[in-house]
């Protein structure tokens, strides 16, 4: 059932590019990374590997290396992540799966998803990495 917006490797590879974006300019190590935010070290590997050959993140072997957001990253929507892990979005399918519905032929929750749907996109398009800076950073607490 299409309950959840976007999957588990989405939200892995967003959380990546975060940290990776908090820590602009520097080097760091796929060890740290999963360490930070969570992410078993095999499946952060294979996310990052994604990343890099998509152009978001570059690496580098050896002492000094690791990964670093690639230029290009921070003013890169997040839409191009979710389209690399999930392939491109396409409208007019109905998240209730009820029937098969388009704007021809839509089912009674089409008109309200439709609207709900082209603002996610919306959001997904005009959302930058770069504007996931200081997601990993802990919130101040309110006294």
């Amino acid at each position: 059932m299409a309950h959840e917006m976007i999957s588990q490797t989405v939200k892995y590879a967003l959380r990546i590019l975060g940290y990776l974006a908090d820590h602009s300019g520097e080097w760091t190590q796929g060890s740290q990374i999963a360490k930070a935010t969570g992410i078993p070290s095999n499946y952060l590997s294979k996310i990052l590997n994604q990343l890099r050959k998509k152009g978001l993140v570059l690496s580098q072997k050896g002492w000094g290396g690791g990964f670093i957001l690639a230029d290009r990253a921070a003013s890169a929507p997040i839409s191009e992540v979710l389209d690399l892990f999930e392939g491109e979005r396409h409208s007019g399918a109905c998240v209730f799966e009820m029937r098969p519905c388009d704007a021809k032929n839509p089912c009674p929750l089409h008109v309200h998803w439709e609207k709900i749907q082209g603002q996610f996109i919306h959001m997904l398009d005009t959302t930058t990495i770069g504007d996931l800076r200081s997601i990993m950073r802990p919130r101040a607490r309110r006294r």
